[in-house]
Parts: structure tokens; sequence; C-alpha cells
């Protein structure tokens, strides 16, 4: 029971001293967005009873992803978080000009049938 106590007062202290500068600021925000289009997945595939991938989720990965990459390039300077996220970005963004190019062939073909 000492060692949990112990533990809990060293989790408390580290709570005590957290400082909120403007970089976790920035860390905080991307980790939010980049952790909330899980949200957007689940909310959309609960609403269509079928999984689906909106294109919400997308936009949430690439700004979540870039915060977060500044974080850990410009605030942090941290290695494995860059590498950790730079892969990331660039499937959101190349999922993004897929979608985009689909909704440009797509209205094409309508503006053609009419």
């Amino acid at each position: 029971m000492d060692f949990l106590q112990h533990e809990l007062s060293n989790i408390l202290a580290a709570l005590h001293g957290f400082e909120l500068t403007p970089w976790k600021a920035v860390g905080l925000t991307g980790s939010l967005l980049f952790t909330s289009r899980w949200f957007v997945q689940m909310y959309y595939t609960r609403k269509l009873k079928r999984v689906v991938m909106p294109l919400a989720f997308w936009w949430l990965s690439v700004c979540g992803s870039a915060l977060l990459l500044a974080y850990f390039i410009i605030g942090k300077n941290d290695s494995v978080g860059i590498l950790q996220n730079f892969f990331p970005v660039f499937v959101s963004v190349y999922n993004l000009i897929v979608h985009m190019r689909d909704v440009k062939r797509r209205r094409v073909v309508v503006e053609s049938e009419v």
C-alpha cells in the first residue's frame, strides 16, 4: 500500500508542476485532432451501419499530424515523434487527393450526361 501511495504522490507532484507552454498547446491540439478522427469514423460507421472513412477523418489526420510534426520538430526536437508522425501526413494527403480526383471525375461524368 505504501508503494501505491508513493506512486500516487509522485503523479500528483508531476501534475502540480505541469506548465502549459505554447508548444505544448500545439502538441496537445494536434493529439486531440488526430485522436478525434477515430470518433468521427465510429460515428459515421454507426450512422450508416457500414464501415466508412469519411472525408473529415482524413482532414483531421492531416491537421493533427501537421500540428504534431510542428511540435516534435520545433517545440521538442524529438526524432521519435517526428518519425512517428511523418508518414501519416503523406497517407492522409494522398487519400484527400484521391478523393478530390474522384469528385472531379464524377462531376465531369454528370455534366457530360446532361
